[in-house]
């Protein structure tokens, strides 16, 4: 299915090491979570994305991204937005055991739409 109507945008901030990854999979595919990430967490929009590109990815490592890839909507209709801070830092909770079936889901390909360097 490739209609875009049924689609929810989501957003996630890289740094090199996933952009790396997300490169090897054709931008098709999240890697998966290490043991100490519970949690995928990508976020609602490009604003928050750049926030924490800019100010953690680029502090640990001098380079961050905000990506940008459409789910279906129907798959992400099972996840509650949930707000960590001011009104636009939400994000979606996606246990790290349910990320392979986030991917299968994933519509088009995962795109880097801005980057920010130290």
């Amino acid at each position: 299915m490739t209609d875009f109507e049924s689609t929810t945008i989501l957003f996630r901030p890289v740094g090199p090491e996933e952009l790396a990854l997300l490169e090897r999979s054709g931008f098709t595919r999240w890697p998966p979570r290490l043991p100490e990430q519970p949690i995928f967490y990508p976020v609602t929009n490009a604003q928050y994305a750049a926030e924490i590109a800019e100010r953690w990815n680029v502090k640990d490592s001098g380079y961050g991204a905000v990506t940008r890839f459409r789910v279906l909507s129907s798959f992400m209709d099972r996840y509650a937005i949930q707000q960590v801070g001011a009104s636009h830092h939400t994000e979606w909770w996606i246990p790290a055991d349910e990320l392979e079936a986030l991917n299968d889901n994933i519509v088009g390909l995962i795109e880097v739409v801005q980057e920010f360097r130290g």
